[in-house]
């Protein structure tokens, strides 16, 4: 008995992969469904167990220790290896895991499930979002959909949708007084943004004869979902993908006041996981993904509510 050495528990070492993937506890605690103080007593198992720290905290993030980086290499081949001979066992019992920006999921995902799920009735999908602006690939999911600043030549990418960046505001916004009818006419609204860096705006502006982001007044969101929201409330006008924004537009709920959309290269894909070839409706799966992506441009089914005045 005294040669039995005891190991880590599954669960902290889940707590240590998803606290070093979202640099957060409090993100890794809404992920496992767990509390806060729940996950540090779990890396405080880990920490105690090999009599060393894992991570290095401050008052803004957590990093990982050169140990915990060697316990992480472990931990995600442990889960890795437990997750794929779960596939192996029982690959019909599952939903297939799809990971991917909230946003996303919501503007443009979400839409299409009804038409996807009357289609397929027997095969279900596993959503599972983020908040953050890059989506990394996680052990427990089998597919993850990602942008990417420009088109990518990796046979495993799905290209979905290409970016094209268009200003949107409330139908009602502007007046006889106060009008929006070109870029000239944006200094008398707030900008709203979906990002800290307020790329997409700095962007725009300059391929539209904008003045500088400094000459603006502006209200920053983190999410495409937030600023949309407020643009559709009268708050501002807000700067999105058209792809994001086509459904708003065809209820009526936004409009695109000026200008054509902006292709910037961007595109979003949706990329496999090696566990996914282990599910058995992987294959009908993507090919529902291929024809989302084959249909008809957000541009074309949106000109007529485009709201040019």
């Amino acid at each position: 008995m005294d040669n039995i050495r005891h190991v880590p528990s599954l669960q902290a070492l889940q707590a240590l992969v998803e606290v070093a993937d979202s640099g957060s506890f409090t993100q890794a605690a809404q992920t496992l469904c767990l509390t806060q103080s729940a996950v540090s007593r779990k890396i405080q198992q880990l920490e105690s167990h090999f009599g060393l720290p894992m991570f290095v905290r401050n008052s803004r993030n957590v990093r990982l220790t050169p140990e915990g980086e060697q316990v992480l290499a472990i931990a995600r081949n442990i889960l890795a290896q437990l997750k794929s001979l779960e596939d192996r066992l029982a690959p019909q019992k599952r939903p297939l895991r799809i990971r991917m920006h909230v946003s996303l999921a919501v503007r443009w995902l979400l839409p299409k499930l009804s038409e996807f799920y009357r289609s397929h009735p027997d095969v279900s999908l596993s959503i599972e979002t983020v908040a953050t602006e890059v989506v990394e690939p996680a052990i427990d999911s089998d597919a993850y959909i990602l942008y990417l600043p420009e088109p990518s030549a990796d046979p495993d990418c799905l290209i979905l949708f290409e970016e094209a960046l268009v200003p949107v505001c409330a139908p009602g916004l502007g007046s006889p007084t106060r009008p929006l009818q070109s870029v000239e006419d944006l200094g008398g609204f707030p900008l709203l943004h979906r990002s800290a860096d307020k790329h997409d705006w700095v962007q725009w502006l300059s391929a539209n004869g904008g003045k500088s982001l400094e000459d603006y007044r502006h209200i920053p969101f983190n999410l495409d979902e937030l600023a949309l929201d407020a643009a559709a409330r009268g708050l501002g006008v807000a700067m999105t993908d058209l792809t994001l924004a086509v459904e708003s537009i065809e209820r009526g709920v936004l409009v695109i006041p000026f200008g054509p959309p902006l292709k910037t290269r961007g595109i979003y894909a949706l990329k496999l996981q090696p566990s996914a070839a282990s599910h058995p409706a992987c294959g009908l799966i993507m090919q529902w993904f291929s024809q989302q992506a084959e249909l008809p441009s957000p541009a074309s089914r949106s000109r007529s509510h485009m709201g040019h005045r």
